[in-house]
């Protein structure tokens, strides 16, 4: 469909709320169609992370965080494999929070962090190219069985209802990709990442979109 004349079959007589609601259907189908998948980490450096993110503590070591620097320090944590580092930062770990405390980085972000104050401290590590890891991937109907249901079964906190279009297209005014951020980031009642901060960025998406359309089709893995 051309964008042009996307939203051209919804009469002009409708009301103002059905045509919002036509308009974030439209622009959700779209977005599905075209195969649009949120960049999991394109925008940020290893180096800009930690500056940002982890240099508050990995500089000074505060809390018992390992030196960027001290090969001493980080030769037993990069002997675990970046896999292994990853889920730890991803979840947590001692007095570290999740996603280092920044729950908007992508998985691809946090891994570039890793990188960057292994290679900082000895390492040879190479940074991920932007992309996930298919096998990893939940579906949405997974998440929102095992989490997301919490809330969007019965609507607890405001939350909308699961399949109900009409609630989800002014959340999605500003597009798929603005609301699957606002997910990652949080927002009102809701957590960062629903609450699960080992939730990749394309998890997050496949879960928005599943609770817009039950019975569509889920997000691309790619």
């Amino acid at each position: 469909m051309n964008a042009d004349h996307a939203f051209e079959w919804i009469p002009a007589s409708e009301s103002p709320s059905v045509r919002r609601f036509a308009i974030g259907a439209v622009a959700l189908t779209t977005a599905l169609a075209a195969g649009a998948a949120l960049a999991q980490g394109g925008s940020k450096s290893g180096q800009e992370v930690v500056t940002s993110a982890c240099a508050s503590c990995h500089v000074s070591g505060k809390d018992g965080a390992p030196k960027i620097g001290d090969k001493k320090a980080w030769g037993p944590r990069a002997s675990l494999g970046l896999t292994a580092l990853t889920q730890e930062a991803l979840t947590g770990i001692r007095r570290m929070p999740a996603h280092g405390g920044s729950p908007g980085l992508s998985d691809v972000e946090v891994q570039r962090a890793i990188i960057h104050m292994v290679n900082k401290s000895g390492g040879q590590w190479i940074e991920p190219v932007d992309k996930v890891r298919p096998a990893a991937t939940r579906t949405g109907q997974q998440l929102v069985r095992a989490q997301c249901s919490k809330c969007h079964q019965d609507g607890s906190g405001g939350a909308p209802l699961i399949g109900d279009r009409a609630a989800w297209a002014p959340r999605l005014k500003n597009g798929l990709d603005a609301t699957v951020r606002s997910a990652i980031n949080g927002h009102g009642g809701m957590p960062a990442r629903g609450g699960m901060a080992n939730l990749s960025d394309l998890e997050v998406r496949n879960a928005v979109t599943y609770m817009f359309d039950p019975g569509g089709t889920a997000a691309p893995a790619k």
